[in-house]
């Protein structure tokens, strides 16, 4: 396949400074594209007094807009205010793909709308899973449905993940691709020096959310405590349910074995777990769980409760899986402990290894080009066709909604037409440009 060049906007709520799974995955693969010779850009909403453009690492460009945050990191979907500041950056960018993340952010559906009415090809990356039966599940996956009757392409990180999808958002499965997460090995390598050789520290690194099991965390705590002295609990990360491990804390009088050392900065996790010789993950729902894949490659035994996509992630015999309950994951932590005592563990380097081969940015960055270029590829649809394809989802006011948006930006095609927007000079192109003015300059002297 011929190398083309593609400019691609990522879109999502969810970027730095703000940590997490998205977050990274973003960051990671808008690299590798970059290492590769395309054109990325992220837009996401201001942080704080972070407002404007900023550049990161390879000159990532990252347009934080001036936009209000309205609940958990998103901004409030209004649909339209947007779409003059969106529409600018699409043009200034000189933007072919529009590339979403997450179900849960706002701006990216508004984005990809956006890009869809102005002819652009929109991709779609989901990264969680929903239920069926609560209220919110069902208005979350209706909306979904809306979202993306229109879009060119899915991407999951798991085939649990697919199905899900397709399942709840109606997605004909040939739209819909599985690339899953990767780990920079290079960052995540073990150092068993640091581990304390006086007792067996289980490391817990997550969100303290009800979605990620901290009840059963609350459970197995004071249990696996009472029942071996020798082991010690170190959690990183924060959230609403801090609260609970505090509580179990004090009251089981173990502060001097559970140690809580709240957020923790992307570059701190590799430190905390090469001071464990276990990894607990409790989740109650998991698409794809990247704590448990830097984990093994720090060499770590893992053990972890058998929910969504969780046992595509690891083979068997890097991960204890359990079902999501306290007596399952007690067993499990008691099965892992056993195996460290008598030493039936995997060299830690080579699990780091065999991690490395298993996931790696490059192969997921190859991948994701395919799916770039065969959008690129597709033909461009009119809005008679946009407009028919909501209309399976049965929501027919949403269509009124859509062509308000068209309205709107015919009439911003009018008053801020093209030619008067100053088209973005690439940041490889001047950087390249100053380093042969400067080799010019050395050949002179």
């Amino acid at each position: 396949m011929d190398f083309q060049r593609h400019k691609i906007c990522m879109v999502s709520d969810f970027f730095y400074p703000n940590m997490g799974g998205v977050e990274e995955h973003i960051f990671n693969l808008s690299q590798c594209l970059l290492a590769r010779g395309h054109k990325v850009v992220v837009l996401t909403h201001s942080y704080g007094n972070r407002v404007g453009i900023r550049y990161m690492t390879n000159g990532l460009k990252v347009y934080y807009l001036p936009i209000k945050v309205f609940y958990n990191q998103c901004v409030l979907p209004t649909m339209i205010c947007s779409i003059p500041l969106i529409r600018y950056i699409f043009i200034r960018e000189q933007i072919q793909i529009i590339h979403g993340h997450s179900a849960f952010s706002a701006l990216a559906h508004e984005g990809m709308l956006v890009g869809r009415l102005m002819g652009l090809k929109t991709v779609f990356t989901d990264h969680s899973l929903f239920g069926f039966a609560d209220a919110s599940a069902v208005l979350t996956n209706k909306l979904l449905e809306i979202s993306l009757a229109d879009c060119d392409h899915c991407i999951c990180v798991s085939h649990t993940g697919k199905e899900n999808t397709v399942l709840r958002a109606k997605v004909r499965k040939e739209r819909v691709s599985v690339i899953p997460n990767a780990v920079d090995t290079a960052l995540f390598t073990p150092d068993v020096s640091k581990r304390n050789q006086n007792c067996i520290t289980i490391v817990v690194v997550s969100r303290l959310v009800y979605r990620k099991g901290v009840d059963f965390l609350a459970c197995i705590i004071p249990e696996i405590c009472s029942r071996y002295e020798n082991v010690h609990f170190l959690i990183g990360g924060d959230g609403p349910k801090r609260w609970l491990i505090e509580e179990i804390r004090e009251r089981n009088l173990l502060q001097h074995r559970v140690t809580l050392l709240g957020s923790l900065e992307h570059s701190q996790v590799k430190h905390v777990l090469n001071k464990g010789h276990i990894f607990l993950n409790t989740s109650l729902t998991e698409a794809y769980c990247m704590a448990i894949v830097e984990a093994a490659s720090c060499g770590l035994q893992v053990v972890s409760t058998k929910v969504g996509g969780i046992p595509e992630v690891l083979p068997p015999d890097l991960i204890y899986l359990v079902e999501p309950n306290v007596p399952a994951l007690i067993d499990g932590l008691e099965q892992a402990l056993s195996d460290l005592k008598i030493g039936k563990v995997i060299d830690p380097m080579e699990v780091h290894q065999r991690i490395g081969s298993f996931y790696n940015w490059h192969n997921v960055t190859k991948r994701t080009e395919i799916v770039y270029m065969s959008v690129r590829n597709m033909k461009k649809r009119d809005l008679g066709r946009q407009l028919s394809s909501y209309v399976q989802s049965g929501v027919l006011p949403y269509l009124l909604l859509v062509s308000w948006c068209y309205i709107v930006l015919q009439f911003l095609e009018y008053f801020v037409p093209r030619k008067y927007i100053d088209i973005a000079k690439d940041y490889n192109c001047m950087n390249s440009k100053k380093t042969e003015r400067e080799s010019n300059k050395t050949d002179l002297n």
